[in-house]
């Protein structure tokens, strides 16, 4: 079975970080690192090259496949700033419906820009995340 592509490295954050070229991107990348660092009490890492994540923990699936992944995280895109978290359950579609503008996948939630969502609302989003991979995984 291949291994995954996506593992933490020794990479600098604040020099990735730095690196982004469009202004209001980059001051919403460090506000989402401090975010997501309050939150989960753990300092940056990037996973890969593009994910800035927080914290990990180990999955197994009934296929067999398994790995480590970062607790929550997020990474600039071309269109978008994607945000790992998981928003299953009541609470999190309620927090969602809040949010403002934004595009969720099955883990994955898209905003163009912090300015265009309620940032106490992704705060929630995050924390109830955090949490319930802690629950599911320990």
């Amino acid at each position: 079975m291949a291994e995954n592509k996506t593992r933490p490295t020794d990479a600098n954050v604040g020099a990735h970080i730095s690196a982004i070229a469009d202004e209001a991107r980059r001051r919403d990348c460090e506000q989402l690192v401090k975010l997501m660092a309050n939150i989960t009490k753990q300092p940056p890492r990037l996973w890969g090259s593009s994910i800035v994540g927080f914290g990990s923990y180990h999955y197994e699936y009934a296929s067999g496949r398994e790995g480590d992944m970062c607790v929550t995280g997020f990474a600039s895109r071309k269109g978008a700033i994607s945000i790992y978290l998981l928003a299953s359950g009541v609470k999190q579609a309620q927090l969602l419906e809040k949010l403002g503008k934004h595009k969720m996948g099955k883990a994955c939630l898209n905003v163009k820009r912090l300015a265009d969502i309620d940032t106490d609302v992704l705060q929630q989003l995050v924390a109830g995340s955090v949490a319930q991979v802690k629950r599911r995984y320990g």
